[in-house]
């Protein structure tokens, strides 16, 4: 965290927070789940929490356009078989949405319009819920994203994978590498579906986890490198700054259009 009280964006006191009007309120969104054998369960929560933060000072720092990270989410959806997994717990639609209604209220009634999800987490779906919450609430902006989808992973990794792989664990090994333990790590081998439209993705059905891996895990995470996640982390970091500033400029939905 940045030592001065003013410009720390996740972690503030109500005594600096009333001093200031914020732009943009930044929710992170993640899972709890295991990852691979080497991984926190908290991955997806950590790693949108720290992309988020880091995010929100890069627009201070560029553009003077001052954001609030709120704590990050623990709730996500999950496939069939994660249940299985000791402490994966799988969060209903309904849960989710009351928990991002009840914040979307909160923040309304206190007279923010401008909220971003940032989605660690695969399994999230969030385009319902905020469409339903557009009628509620019509002048109150909802974008949602997925972190790990602003940039084409391809473009800074050997072998990118789905879950656990070279992409989250070089992302973790650079914000928290006490977190990474590497060695212990399985291969991340990963079935596909036999079926060539689900093969393809143009058809969708969810995954039966305990079928499709056998380490939790979708994608090698063993050439992953901190410089790596370095370099992916603070390229998306600068996408997002760059969409906070064009969204904290447009004051009311019409704008964007």
């Amino acid at each position: 965290m940045i030592k001065d009280r003013e410009f720390d964006l996740s972690v503030s006191a109500y005594g600096v927070v009333r001093q200031y009007r914020y732009d943009v309120a930044i929710l992170p969104w993640g899972a709890t789940e295991p990852h691979n054998l080497h991984l926190p369960y908290l991955t997806d929560c950590i790693l949108s929490h720290d992309i988020a933060v880091d995010a929100a000072r890069k627009v201070y720092e560029l553009y003077d356009k001052r954001c609030m990270v709120l704590p990050p989410i623990p709730m996500g959806a999950q496939n069939p078989g994660q249940r299985d997994l000791s402490f994966c717990i799988h969060s209903r639609l309904e849960t989710q949405y009351a928990i991002l209604r009840d914040i979307v209220s909160s923040l309304y009634h206190q007279g923010y319009r401008r909220c971003l999800i940032v989605n660690g987490h695969g399994g999230n779906s969030f385009k319902n819920m905020i469409r339903d919450l557009s009628v509620d609430y019509p002048d109150f902006m909802i974008a949602s994203s997925e972190w790990f989808k602003m940039l084409p992973a391809k473009d800074y990794f050997e072998c990118p994978g789905d879950h656990a792989d070279e992409v989250e664990t070089s992302t973790m090994m650079y914000y928290h590498p006490e977190l990474v333990c590497l060695d212990e790590a399985g291969a991340g081998n990963g079935r596909g579906f036999k079926i060539p439209a689900l093969k393809s993705g143009t058809v969708w059905i969810p995954r039966d986890w305990n079928k499709v891996t056998e380490d939790t895990g979708i994608g090698n995470p063993r050439f992953s490198t901190e410089e790596k996640g370095r370099k992916f982390a603070q390229a998306v970091v600068s996408k997002y700054a760059e969409f906070l500033k064009d969204f904290a400029e447009t004051n009311e939905p019409a704008e964007l259009y």
